[in-house]
C-alpha cells in the first residue's frame, strides 16, 4: 500500500467505507498525494493524450466556433473566455492564435482558467505568456458577464458514485479495505430519489453512475449564459444516458486497476450528456443534442484545414504524423465517435457553428 492508501484506510477505520466519489476526489485532488497535484499527466511521457495535444487543428477549430458565436451575439465588452481543466494550456494557446484576427475579440474577452493543480498552472502560464490570464479555484468565481467557455475532458474527471439496481431500490458501491488493499462493497438497498426515473430502463444488477458535482457546475455556466449571453462547448467521452460501470484508471497509456496505487493513475468515467442538458435547461439556457466529435470537426472544416497545413509539412514523416492526427481526432474507430460534444447557449441565439 502506498501513502495515500494508508491515509484512506485510516479514514475508513473511523468512518467506515467511503463512496467512489470520495475515493476519486482523494486520488485525483489530494493536496500533496493526488494525481493532478503530483504527476506529469499529459503527452507521450505522461499517462494520456487529449485532443489538443494530438493536433493544433482541434484548438483552432474550437476557437473559431466560439469566435463566430461571439460575432453572432454581438456581445459587448467585457466578456469572459474560459476553459475548465485546461491541461498544459495547449487548447487555449491554439484557440487564441486562431482568433487573433477577429476584430475586437481579444480586447473584449478576459481569459479565465479553472485549474486545481499548481503544477499545471505553471505550465499554462508558460503556454499563454503574452496573454493576461486569470486562474480561479471555483466555478462560482467566473465573472457575471457574457461567457464563452470550452471544457474538453473536464467532466470525465469529476468524481462519480455508482449504484447497483436491487429490485425497486439501489445499493451503492462503496470503497472499503480488503486483505492487502482496497476494493468494493455494497451498501444496504434503499430508494435513491435521483434514480427513480432509471427504474424504467434498468433491470436488477445493472450499474448506474451519478456525478454529484456535475449539475452545480453546469448550472453556474448556464445561468451566466442565460442571463448575459455567450455559449459553452463541452467535449468528452460518454453518451446521452449513464449505463454500466465506466470507471477506468490509466497509467502510462495503459489501463490499470482503479484501486492499484491510489493517486498514481488517472481516474475517469463516462460523461452523462443527458445530465448536462437537463442542468443547462433548468438554469434557463438551451442545450444542443450531442454531436460526435468527428462529425463536429468535419462540420467545422477540419479536412480543409488539414489539407492546408499538409502543404507546409517539412518532410514525409511530418506529413504521415499529420494525417494520423487527423484520423485520430475524427475516425469513428478512434476518438471520432467515443467523444461527443454538446453546446449550451442563450435562448433565441443561434447555436455555435457545428451544432
Amino acid at each position: 500500500m502506498n501513502d495515500l492508501s494508508e491515509q484512506i484506510c485510516r479514514r475508513m477505520a473511523v468512518t467506515g467505507p467511503v463512496s467512489l466519489a470520495d475515493y476519486m476526489a482523494e486520488c485525483l485532488f489530494h493536496p500533496t498525494l493526488g494525481y493532478y497535484t503530483t504527476a506529469a499527466v499529459f503527452g507521450a511521457t505522461g499517462d494520456f493524450i487529449t485532443a489538443p495535444e494530438v493536433s493544433q487543428m482541434f484548438g483552432e477549430l474550437m476557437g473559431l466556433a466560439l469566435a463566430q458565436a461571439w460575432v453572432d451575439q454581438s456581445c459587448a465588452a467585457p466578456a469572459t473566455l474560459a476553459e475548465l481543466g485546461p491541461g498544459r494550456g495547449t487548447l487555449m494557446a491554439d484557440l487564441l492564435r486562431a482568433t487573433r484576427a477577429v476584430p475586437g475579440m481579444h480586447a473584449a474577452l478576459s481569459v479565465n482558467f479553472l485549474e486545481a493543480s499548481p503544477q499545471l498552472r505553471e505550465q499554462q502560464r508558460t503556454a499563454l505568456s503574452g496573454h493576461p490570464t486569470n486562474w480561479i479555484d471555483r466555478i462560482e468565481d467566473l465573472p457575471e458577464a457574457p461567457l464563452f467557455l470550452i471544457a474538453n475532458e473536464f467532466f470525465d474527471a469529476l468524481p462519480i458514485r455508482q449504484f447497483v439496481r436491487d429490485g425497486s431500490g439501489w445499493r451503492e458501491r462503496l470503497v472499503t479495505e480488503t486483505d492487502g488493499g482496497l476494493g468494493l462493497c455494497l451498501s444496504e438497498p434503499g430508494r435513491i430519489e435521483a434514480l427513480e426515473h432509471r427504474l424504467t430502463d434498468t433491470s436488477d444488477g445493472e450499474v448506474v453512475e451519478l456525478c454529484p458535482s456535475l449539475p452545480s457546475v453546469v448550472t453556474e455556466i448556464a445561468r451566466r449564459i442565460a442571463n448575459h449571453g455567450g455559449c459553452a462547448i463541452v467535449i468528452d467521452y460518454g453518451d446521452w444516458r449513464s449505463r454500466g460501470d465506466t470507471l477506468q484508471a490509466l497509467k502510462h497509456h495503459a489501463p490499470v486497476g482503479p484501486f492499484d496505487g491510489p493517486g498514481e493513475a488517472d481516474l475517469t468515467a463516462h460523461v452523462d450528456f443527458e445530465a448536462i442538458a437537463a442542468a443547462a435547461i433548468a438554469a434557463g439556457a438551451t442545450a444542443s443534442p450531442p454531436v460526435a466529435q468527428g462529425v463536429l470537426l468535419e462540420r467545422l472544416g477540419i479536412t480543409e484545414r488539414a489539407q492546408a497545413l499538409a502543404k507546409a509539412m517539412p518532410n514525409a514523416t511530418a506529413l504521415e504524423n499529420h494525417i494520423a492526427a487527423h484520423r485520430r481526432l475524427t475516425h469513428p474507430q478512434e476518438m471520432g465517435s467515443l467523444f461527443k460534444a454538446i453546446a449550451i447557449y442563450r435562448p433565441g441565439s443561434p447555436p455555435p457553428p457545428g451544432f
